[in-house]
């Protein structure tokens, strides 16, 4: 039997909230990787669909629905100071759990920043109150300076999380051998300029299949459907660089805070762009809305916030698997009401890869993609309950929540802000195949001429020419 490095010591209680795929997958991981006792844990969450993997594993459970009246109760009965709080959960606001564990002293993980339910579909809010900048902001505004602050890390995951990680080994990749590692964020975000950067897409396509297709009203999907759908109707979001000339007719900027990020006035999964994977090849993808592509630009900003040196665009690029493409087609032309049926692909998957990475363009080279290309066989070799997409979720939150328990009173931080070669090391041995790939690829590689649409071709790396009219 395999022998599993034990990353960290933990004697105190871990509450895992939610137990969807990312709970399930990573629920192997903490026993694996962490000196803890299944007696420690307990799971919280409404559905009990797949709870037989905790059972396996002697994990305890209670089915609650947390909410707004009752998540303070749930959690004063469950954590004390010391305790480790995983939150995994849909329609519970991060903020909420998150200042709860900074005044009980209660270390915190999530993979994404979620708000109360009615958030994203309530008219009645302007977009930019509907954006992850928004829920950014008000998790970051929990930060106080004056005071020790127990360790609170947020978004994560794959992406967010991971990438930023992706991002900064791929810097390195580009200034090669003998460039000393940044210590700082101005540092990285100087390197970033000296090496003429200008635009990051996370690029990731998920070719993952199940036995069974898709049908009509039914919403398919290798992780969270309520969960894509959400972010997916709310509006597109991306980083916004220095050298960007054309800004897009539907943009809106943000009147406060970092100023990193603008937004487009369409949700993310009616908004189109091209990029590029290794195996894959070129791809339209669709824009969603990730904390990432705010993140990133703003730890890779100089200069003034209102009219800064040097930032890359940053966006996500994602083509989801067959089944989730076509579902998405359907839930426009339903004007965005969600189907009745909703179906997870996991154990019936039977092929394909989730080929996930940062692509960086502009740069001498043109475009360089470093990332991930897991197929699911790898996946289910590596660790039980999980997917190719599941499982470079989990392993960064397990690497989190190791990190976390070694640096207990280092307040809110995000992606950026940890070692990333430290949290690489932890996260890899999960990954499949990591790979860099350099290519002469550019969004204006291969254009159709039949159709004049809007393009700056002095520039292949301006947005107009990414985004799909």
């Amino acid at each position: 039997m395999q022998q599993w490095n034990k990353e960290a010591v933990f004697r105190g209680r871990i509450v895992i909230l939610g137990f969807g795929a990312v709970g399930r997958g990573v629920l192997p991981l903490l026993l694996r990787h962490l000196d803890i006792g299944p007696a420690q844990m307990e799971i919280v969450t409404l559905s009990t669909k797949g709870i037989g993997t905790a059972d396996e594993l002697g994990v305890a459970h209670t089915a609650i629905k947390v909410d707004r009246d009752n998540y303070r109760q749930v959690l004063d009965q469950r954590l004390r100071a010391g305790d480790f709080l995983v939150n995994l959960s849909v329609d519970v606001s991060s903020a909420a759990l998150m200042r709860w564990c900074l005044e009980h002293a209660v270390l915190y993980i999530d993979a994404c920043t979620e708000p109360w339910p009615g958030t994203y579909d309530d008219a009645s809010l302007p977009p930019a109150r509907r954006t992850n900048y928004a829920l950014r902001e008000e998790a970051l505004a929990l930060r106080d300076p004056a005071r020790v602050q127990t360790t609170a890390l947020i978004t994560q995951g794959a992406n967010p999380g991971l990438v930023s990680y992706f991002v900064k080994q791929a810097l390195l990749d580009l200034a090669g051998e003998h460039v000393e590692p940044p210590r700082t964020r101005e540092e990285w975000a100087r390197l970033s300029q000296r090496l003429g950067v200008r635009t990051i897409h996370i690029a990731e396509q998920d070719s993952q299949t199940g036995r069974e297709r898709k049908r009509v009203n039914e919403f398919v999907n290798t992780w969270s459907v309520s969960g894509f759908v959400s972010e997916g109707t709310q509006p597109s979001e991306l980083g916004w660089g220095t050298h960007e000339r054309h800004f897009p007719h539907d943009g809106a900027r943000h009147a406060s805070g970092c100023r990193a990020a603008i937004y487009l006035e369409r949700p993310g999964a009616g908004t189109r762009v091209r990029s590029w994977t290794p195996l894959g090849g070129a791809y339209q993808g669709f824009l969603i809305t990730h904390a990432e592509s705010i993140s990133i630009a703003d730890h890779l900003t100089l200069g003034d916030i209102e009219k800064p040196d040097y930032r890359p665009t940053v966006h996500y690029a994602y083509r989801p698997c067959d089944d989730a493409v076509l579902s998405l087609h359907e839930l426009e032309g339903r004007q965005w009401c969600m189907q009745d049926g909703k179906r997870q692909l996991r154990e019936d998957i039977v092929a394909g890869r989730d080929e996930l990475g940062v692509l960086l363009m502009g740069h001498a080279r043109g475009a360089y993609w470093y990332g991930s290309q897991l197929t699911i066989e790898q996946a289910r070799a590596l660790c039980p309950c999980n997917s190719a997409t599941t499982l470079q979720v989990t392993a960064p939150i397990m690497a989190g929540i190791v990190w976390a328990i070694r640096n207990p009173e280092r307040g809110i931080l995000e992606p950026d802000d940890l070692p990333f070669d430290e949290m690489l090391r932890m996260i890899r041995p999960y990954l499949g195949d990591v790979v860099g790939v350099y290519s002469d690829w550019t969004p204006l590689a291969d254009e159709c001429r039949l159709f004049e649409f809007p393009r700056d071709r002095t520039d292949p790396w301006q947005f107009i020419n990414f985004r799909i009219a």
